[in-house]
């Protein structure tokens, strides 16, 4: 499993927000990020927050994410936009699901699929909760301390930080 991206939020934006307006709480693009076993991502709005939360990390497959883009005519569409932490190659994270596994020496457990809801339809656009539904990404518990870090990209190959 290849991971290309990492996101944290410091805040909600829809938890709790049902009939409100979203807040706007960012995410922030990061090279490298700190996970604490039992406890999420640190930094992130999940970190803490509560007992054996099964969604300490989420994924996203960047192949789902590609397809999304390309349903969406929006090639420009940020990964950010998910919500999720992590975009890795994977073909089917709900293959994960109950198993343990390793990201970058990092173990973690698949807990469930981390079902889209009705605010992906304003975030991504009309459809986008029916589009995504079963390809969602992956909620996962963090098994062991570590910190995951995107790989280096070399200096002829590397391009502007686009959807970072």
């Amino acid at each position: 499993m290849t991971l290309s991206h990492i996101f944290i939020s410091p805040g909600h934006n829809f938890v709790g927000r049902h009939g409100l307006e979203p807040e706007n709480h960012g995410m922030l693009a990061l090279d490298r990020v700190e996970c604490v076993a039992g406890r999420g991502l640190r930094g992130d709005r999940f970190f803490d927050h509560k007992p054996d939360f099964k969604g300490q990390v989420t994924l996203f497959s960047a192949a789902v994410f590609r397809d999304l883009c390309e349903w969406q005519k929006n090639p420009s569409l940020a990964p950010s936009v998910l919500r999720r932490n992590l975009l890795v190659e994977h073909p089917d994270l709900n293959d994960l699901i109950g198993r343990e596994f390793s990201l970058q020496g990092v173990r973690l457990l698949g807990a469930e699929e981390c079902r889209p809801c009705y605010w992906m339809d304003r975030a991504i656009g009309p459809g986008a909760e029916d589009w995504l539904r079963g390809r969602g990404g992956l909620r996962c518990r963090i098994l062991t301390d570590g910190w995951l870090t995107l790989p280096a990209v070399p200096a002829a190959h590397a391009g502007p930080a686009a959807g970072r």
